[in-house]
């Protein structure tokens, strides 16, 4: 445990009296008395334990999540500053940074870590395997190696995976917006372990829809610009993205694409529509940091990661940009906007 004492200091004065002289038997006493006191005084100080919060993202886009962690580590009764201290890392979307960052918390040897995404929980997976680890992740937690099952995790990680089977229902939403298109394009990473679970997902979606689906395979910055001009050879007039972190990291990237080449997108998060992204459906993030907080409550209380089980995610947000709608000369079907958690003009 990081051990984070606050000592009152014993200032000089409240050992010697104001009146009257002190001999030098008296002061080497009292001096001898403060400083096999002060040692006390910090002993009975508990030590707050440290969380170590890691996200490869900027800190900006997951003030709403930090937020909402604060709060349901709050309702655990661990406040920041006062009974628990909290170490953050941030990624700032550079991928390269995070075996960095966890190596660092891992040996300042904090009580627990926080890992928002993929690459964080599978550095701090094979980091330690003593901390307790709480995860939030887009992968199956169980196809990527990080537990041992939803139910029953094992080992030191526990925490809440987004991935649910949503990129069916992503593919409808587009469909029911573009309805004319007869032909879409499914952006997958192929280093992603569910990957291919993915893609027969939305095959799947798309046999039912009576459309066609063109995978399109990309995991670097040029494999999506690729992705994106063969959109116009395959005919394919909208695009799914599945959740990855690849792609959350470039989301930016991924929105000016859509916008220069004129296709319809939908995105798994909302970030990605408030960026100026047409249609979004998702996990809540703020909802899932809340759980995430709460967890770290549980354990930092002492309950074992492994035994408390992985969590789906049970509130989901769409959202809308009727700008980005307008641009792409599309109007937004009322059933749409009607279910539609956030509308952006």
């Amino acid at each position: 445990m990081v051990i984070r004492l606050r000592c009152r200091e014993m200032p000089f004065e409240e050992h010697v009296p104001r009146e009257g002289g002190v001999r030098r038997r008296e002061l080497m006493f009292l001096l001898g008395g403060a400083m096999t006191a002060a040692p006390t005084v910090c002993a009975q100080q508990k030590a707050m334990p440290v969380i170590g919060y890691i996200d490869g993202a900027p800190p900006g886009p997951a003030a709403p999540s930090v937020a909402a962690f604060l709060q349901g580590l709050g309702e655990t009764g661990y406040v920041d500053g006062q009974t628990v201290v909290i170490e953050y890392r941030w990624g700032e979307d550079h991928h390269d940074r995070v075996p960095g960052m966890v190596a660092d918390l891992v040996g300042r040897k904090v009580d627990l870590i926080v890992a928002f995404g993929d690459t964080p929980a599978l550095e701090a997976k094979n980091a330690t395997s003593t901390i307790p680890i709480v995860f939030a992740v887009a992968v199956d937690p169980v196809v990527g190696g990080l537990v041992a099952s939803f139910a029953r995790p094992g080992g030191n990680l526990t925490g809440f995976s987004s991935f649910i089977e949503m990129n069916a229902k992503r593919l409808e939403l587009l469909s029911d917006l573009v309805p004319r298109v007869g032909v879409f394009g499914l952006l997958v990473n192929p280093s992603s372990p569910t990957a291919d679970l993915v893609t027969r997902e939305v095959q799947e979606a798309a046999y039912v829809k009576e459309v066609r689906v063109h995978v399109l395979r990309a995991s670097t910055e040029t494999q999506i610009d690729a992705a994106f001009a063969a959109l116009a050879e395959l005919h394919a007039g909208a695009l799914v993205t599945t959740p990855d972190s690849l792609f959350f990291r470039r989301r930016e990237q991924l929105v000016a694409l859509a916008a220069r080449h004129a296709v319809p997108v939908i995105y798994p998060l909302r970030i990605s529509v408030a960026a100026g992204g047409l249609i979004s459906y998702g996990a809540s993030l703020p909802a899932r940091a809340r759980q995430m907080g709460i967890y770290t409550g549980r354990i930092l209380k002492g309950e074992k990661p492994a035994d408390l089980p992985v969590q789906r995610p049970t509130i989901f947000e769409l959202a809308v940009n009727l700008k980005t709608a307008k641009a792409l000369g599309l109007t937004v079907p009322p059933s749409i906007l009607a279910r539609a958690d956030e509308v952006i003009e």
